[in-house]
């Protein structure tokens, strides 16, 4: 621990799907002054994420399925389009977006590459997420995915355009930070030649 940084007690507050702590702490201000502070956090783990994409066509593969919090804070029908992502439990982030990969998205491939992390909410979540670029054949393919009936998983498997991605984030359709992040990589690094 920091030494300007004093736990003074920590609560929790809900360990039903993650895990939800109140932590009271005194933090040294840069003025050398302490103040006592009181956060929320959110740990769920750590996650991974990839943006599958072909060269040759120009595509990428995401998914797209309900996600409650933003039904409740929004998005009218709950359905968002995304990168396939998810935690990485007791695996390494290349092992783990790999598994994701085939669960979610039914393509086996064994030639990832990170090209960054990041702390996608860090004001109150703890969760530090792996982002991963992989190319994709259609010999790639061995299952329809869709993910894990009994994780309540129901994952539909998109082919686009990633011109046409980058258009439906500009028109609003697409509006999950981790895939926009991935596809402006995608573009930027010029992963479609």
């Amino acid at each position: 621990m920091r030494e300007d940084i004093k736990v003074i007690e920590e609560k929790v507050l809900s360990h039903d799907w993650y895990l939800l702590k109140k932590t009271v702490f005194d933090l040294r201000r840069r003025d050398g002054t302490w103040q006592r502070q009181s956060r929320e956090t959110y740990d769920r783990g750590n996650g991974a994420t990839i943006l599958l994409y072909n060269q040759a066509r120009k595509t990428v593969i995401l998914t797209r399925q309900f996600r409650f919090p933003t039904f409740v804070n929004g998005n009218s029908d709950g359905m968002m389009v995304e990168a396939c992502a998810g935690l990485l439990d007791q695996d390494d982030p290349a092992t783990c977006i790999r598994r994701e990969t085939e669960e979610e998205t039914g393509y086996r491939i064994s030639d990832v590459r990170k090209v960054f992390e990041a702390y996608m909410s860090p004001g109150s979540v703890t969760e530090k997420l792996f982002f991963f670029v992989g190319a994709y054949t259609a010999a790639d393919k061995v299952s329809d995915g869709g993910g894990e009936a009994h994780e309540g998983e129901d994952i539909a498997v998109l082919e686009i355009a990633l011109d046409d991605a980058l258009a439906q984030v500009a028109g609003g359709l697409i509006c999950d930070a981790k895939t926009i992040m991935l596809l402006q990589y995608a573009k930027l690094n010029g992963l479609m030649g």
